[in-house]
């Protein structure tokens, strides 16, 4: 599929919509860097312009050496310490001079305690420091508290390139299941709208276990007071990672040096009324000469959003919009060094969530008169060890994982006031992993040292689905992966050759060979450049293969029959009697999902203008052999011409009995099943029957503009416009999904601007979600786009007051207009009537925090 013009249009569209949020610089001397992978000199260079400061530092030291990107808010000393992580080299500040020198063997660097900085990890590449060709999203802490963030959902909530789809706590009871789930109400990342399942989600690099049976990640677990950034490479990654990095990799990178107590506690509600929320936090670290630990406990509790507490669902006023949720966080992050070359670190988390929903099936505003309640526990924890060794310029890593996620549920139906069913069960994942990797250089190029990553592992996912009460389910299901792989990076030209129109040129290659037994064997190759021909701009490229493997769920739950009245699958031709036989569950015979990527970036850092930075990349997916249902909308299963390679009409007993066969069976038909009144057989049970092309354009633009005494000004910009389509079997056409209903919309943005002077800072952020269309029905429907704005205020009292040192409060308004999501048809009561994967029903909601620190 060609890039056509709407696509090649979107870009002018980005420049005016959209961002990820600014840092936040405060009189202790920090300011905001954005300084792109380079060579080390020029790096060191930026920064001591930036800060006034003279840098001193032998050529020959630096020379073959690259940095790491960094972008956020940090002291001079910091950035610098930043920079040379890994170089062999130390830096000392004195009287407005850098000087760099060469590192004694026996003293490797530190960053000076008391900071709160993070080890330069970089996500989209196995070499360190190496410089990515694929387009990454960077989020630090200090963006996350300028916008009014606290938690890890409202983060990726606000990224354009999120759906809000997948495993998510709002989604509505009527969206299809393919599009979401709220199952135990974790939070995903769920990219470009390929699924939760398809973007693979890290903490430090490391894999968590999956979340309940839909194979998502769940990132409420992590406090964000822990948090020091995170990085989102918006491409496909399996070279590098293995397998659900079709969408991308998000990598949530903890603070590995934090030293001081802090707290904090925040309230929120709804002007409208419902959802009060409630959030606690304690945090503390202390570091060391040779290490340092952070611990970190976090409350929340959360009211349910109901029905009855918005005039536009009030004729449902037992319906959940949005469920209530108690959870508690804990996290544990430490590091130490056992000798002047080897290095322990080891994360560790543990969450427990209780979360509750309903809905009647009348205009009763008691559930329990005619209605349905379903309430989940969750218990998950993870420990992930490293041990890493530097032998000289090569390291050698040791890690692994561990952990567990129990998603147990209760569902209650109630008739005539009466509990009439109940069932409950578990969806319980357990995940272990080992790896041992290196990386090293190999020789000099003009641009610095090519340097080859490599290492081989095993991965395990269990996952025990079972029933204690209701029909019974016992799924017991186990998949093994073996995996090797290496990374090229070869910095062909660096700007110490002093080319004329040529200021560097890069290239990588990585490969990745995995083997799941009794599935498959897959080799996923990953090619990228990156060509700058001046310091002011560069153009990258990337082009990769990526596989999802089948979820445990897809390839081993159970097979499932339902009769019901044909009537509800599209059969209003038929007489009321008639009957439709559905068939549904997984498929042990499910082969791997596989995905072509490929991205070209365009990339401005004008060094006449130092805090501009302006970017804009294309992307293509081409996804096959994608595991679902492919009835999508059951209610148009007899009557739409697309699904007809799925329905087979008129089935005899015979056939019917073959599908019956080692079923569960539900009977929901009126007058009860009956095989003569049987009209079609439906069956949607999971299959590699799917193509997806998708594609489309970010972009992102970020200044910083300095107004003397009055502080200074963070402007900031992002958006995404996708197209995306889907082919659900090889007989049915093509059809549109981005711009659907349920679907991402076709362009979402973020665009903010924010105020800092002194101890106060002031931040407006309006966020764009683009109309969709509601398909269910023809002719099709437009459904309105939702605009909102965020105000975010804080103050906090710096040393120069005793009594308030460390104290911080701020006032957070989301949606301060009251925008509410435009309406659809939602006939039935337990339907949410606005499409709940896009638009929220909170309305204007008002914040208040305190913190505290030592």
């Amino acid at each position: 599929m060609r890039p056509n013009r709407g696509v090649l249009l979107a870009g002018a569209a980005i420049l005016a919509l959209a961002t990820t949020e600014t840092a936040c610089a405060q009189d202790t001397g920090q300011q905001t860097y954005d300084i792109a992978e380079t060579d080390l000199k020029y790096a060191l260079g930026a920064v001591a312009r930036q800060a006034g400061f003279e840098l001193v530092v032998r050529s020959d030291a630096v020379q073959g050496k690259q940095s790491a990107a960094i972008h956020g808010n940090y002291t001079p000393r910091e950035a610098i310490e930043l920079l040379l992580r890994g170089s062999g080299l130390r830096a000392e500040i004195k009287d407005g001079t850098i000087f760099v020198s060469r590192v004694p063997a026996a003293t490797p660097a530190k960053i000076s305690a008391g900071t709160e900085t993070s080890e330069i990890l970089v996500t989209g590449s196995r070499v360190r420091g190496a410089p990515i060709a694929s387009p990454t999203i960077s989020i630090t802490h200090a963006d996350m508290v300028n916008a009014g963030q606290t938690r890890m959902a409202d983060v990726v909530r606000d990224i354009p390139q999120n759906f809000g789809g997948g495993t998510n706590p709002g989604i509505g009871f009527a969206v299809p299941e393919s599009k979401g789930n709220s199952l135990g109400s974790a939070s995903s990342i769920n990219l470009r709208g390929l699924g939760s399942d398809a973007t693979l989600t890290l903490l430090n690099g490391h894999r968590l276990t999956y979340n309940a049976a839909d194979q998502g990640i769940d990132i409420s677990a992590i406090p964000l007071a822990t948090v020091e950034r995170i990085e989102i490479v918006a491409d496909g990654a399996s070279a590098l990672y293995g397998s659900d990095a079709v969408g991308g990799v998000a990598n949530i990178i903890l603070k590995s040096d934090f030293d001081g107590v802090g707290i904090s506690a925040r309230i929120a509600g709804s002007t409208e009324g419902g959802g009060f929320q409630q959030q606690y936090g304690a945090t503390a670290g202390q570091v060391w000469n040779s290490g340092g630990v952070i611990v970190a406990y976090e409350f929340e509790r959360d009211n349910a959003l109901m029905g009855r507490h918005r005039d536009y669902t009030k004729d449902r006023p037992a319906l959940t919009l949005f469920p209530s949720i108690k959870r508690h966080n804990v996290l544990v992050s430490a590091h130490q060094e056992l000798t002047s070359s080897l290095t322990f670190s080891v994360d560790a988390l543990y969450n427990r969530r209780r979360t509750e929903r309903s809905y009647a099936s009348t205009t009763d505003p008691d559930f329990q008169v005619a209605g349905n309640y379903r309430g989940d526990k969750s218990n998950a924890y993870a420990i992930a060890p490293e041990l890493a060794w530097d032998l000289g310029a090569t390291r050698l890593t040791l890690s692994g994982m561990y952990g567990v996620d129990r998603t147990h549920y209760l569902a209650n139906v109630y008739r005539g006031g009466s509990l009439i069913f109940q069932s409950a069960g578990c969806y319980c994942n357990k995940a272990q992993a080992i790896e041992l990797s290196g990386e090293t250089p190999l020789f000099a190029l003009g641009g610095g040292d090519a340097r080859i990553a490599y290492g081989a592992g095993y991965r395990n996912n269990d996952l025990h689905g079972f029933r204690t009460l209701g029909a019974v389910q016992d799924i017991r299901a186990s998949q093994d992966s073996y995996y090797g792989f290496a990374e090229l990076n070869l910095p062909l030209v660096g700007p110490q050759d002093e080319l004329s129109f040529l200021h560097r040129l890069n290239v990588s290659a990585a490969v990745r060979y995995e083997d799941y037994p009794g599935i498959d064997r897959i080799a996923t190759p990953k090619l990228g450049l990156i060509l700058a021909p001046s310091e002011d701009f560069e153009i990258k490229a990337s082009w990769g293969k990526s596989f999802k493997a089948p979820t445990l769920y897809q390839g081993y739950s159970d097979k499932v029959a339902v009769v019901d009245a044909a009537v509800y699958y599209g059969g209003g031709s038929y007489p009321s009697s008639a009957q439709v036989l559905e068939v549904t569950g997984g498929n042990p015979n499910l082969k791997p999902e596989r995905a072509s990527t490929w991205t070209v970036t365009f990339a401005a850092h004008p060094v006449a203008v130092p805090n501009l930075r302006f970017e804009i990349s294309y992307f293509n997916v081409h996804y096959r052999d994608r595991v679902l249902q492919p009835v999508t909308y059951l209610s148009q299963a007899l009557s739409n011409a697309v699904y007809a390679d799925q329905v087979s009409f008129d089935p005899s007993v015979a056939d019917q009995q073959a599908a019956l066969a080692d079923a569960l069976f539900y009977d929901y038909s009126p007058a009860g099943y009956d095989p003569a009144a049987v009209v079609a057989i439906v069956t949607n049970n999971y299959q590699n029957i799917a193509r997806q092309v998708v594609q489309g354009v970010d972009g992102s633009l970020r200044y910083q503009a300095d107004v003397g005494a009055a502080g200074r000004l963070l402007f900031n910009a992002s958006a995404s416009y996708l197209e995306s389509r889907q082919q659900s079997s090889p007989l049915q056409p093509s059809a549109a999904l981005a711009g659907n209903i349920f679907n991402p919309p076709h362009l979402r943005g973020r665009f903010g601007v924010t105020w800092e002077n002194g101890p106060f800072t002031a931040a407006l952020n309006g966020n764009y979600i683009g109309p969709v269309k509601d398909i269910r029905s023809a002719p099709s429907v437009r459904v309105g786009s939702m605009t909102t704005f965020d105000i975010n205020l804080r103050y906090e009292w710096g040393p120069g007051n005793e009594t308030l040192s460390g104290l911080s409060i701020g006032l957070f308004v989301q949606n301060a207009l009251n925008t509410r999501p435009d309406l659809i048809d939602s006939p039935r009561l337990y339907q949410a009537p606005y499409d709940s994967t896009n638009y929220s029903p909170f309305g204007r909601v008002l914040a208040l925090s305190l913190a505290k620190k030592w």
